[in-house]
């Protein structure tokens, strides 16, 4: 098995902020993959800053996004992830041939305190924690 770039998956999430959903998601799965998935998340309207209240939830879970910043979704980013995860963009992101798209209907933490978004953050936990399952398993010989 080889350990090129190549053979690593990549997931993008997106919502439409890129100040909390997205940024839980991707936070989640950069630590719990360990360096084996590529994570990028990006928003459609980005938000100046990353929802202080998402940063404290993450931190009370022991993942660190307190530098993390929102970025603009583009098509380069689409086009370079094999997975794309939505979270209430509706249409603005971008359709592409060849990948796979799904839309996890989560509530917005946009702001919501720290204790609306607990729930937030450990519904996301457990999504990205099957997603992960799956992209890292072996296929069948």
């Amino acid at each position: 098995m080889s350990d090129s770039p190549a053979a690593k998956p990549s997931v993008l999430f997106v919502c439409v902020h890129n100040a909390g959903r997205s940024q839980m998601a991707a936070a989640f799965l950069t630590h719990l993959s360990e360096g084996r998935v590529e994570v990028r998340s990006a928003g459609s309207a980005p938000a100046d800053s990353v929802n202080p209240a998402a940063v404290r939830a993450m931190a009370e879970a022991g993942v660190d996004m307190s530098a993390e910043r929102p970025k603009v979704l583009t098509a380069a980013a689409v086009r370079a992830s094999d997975v794309v995860i939505t979270m209430g963009c509706g249409d603005t992101c971008p359709v592409f041939p060849g990948k796979r798209y799904l839309d996890w209907k989560l509530d917005d933490p946009a702001g919501q305190g720290v204790e609306a978004v607990r729930p937030i953050r450990d519904e996301i936990e457990q999504r990205v924690r099957g997603l992960l399952s799956e992209l890292l398993a072996e296929p069948e010989a």
